[in-house]
């Protein structure tokens, strides 16, 4: 699955660590998320997507294989 995270945090200039504490969620999550390495929870992309104030489809998108 690919995410927007870091863009959208690069347009809010917040950090990994920021994002962190906003959502509830350890530093290592959002940097993992970034990543590709880990799939939110649907709860934890709803929390992102409210934050950005954007629909959730407009941050994560499946990639093929998904």
């Amino acid at each position: 699955m690919k995410n927007t995270i870091k863009i959208e945090r690069a347009l809010k200039s917040i950090t990994q660590e920021d994002l962190a504490k906003i959502i509830s969620v350890s530093r290592q999550t959002i940097n993992a998320m970034e990543a590709g390495k880990y799939v939110p929870s649907t709860v934890l992309a709803l929390k992102i997507a409210k934050y950005f104030g954007k629909n959730v489809e407009d941050i994560f998108e499946l990639e093929e294989g998904d």
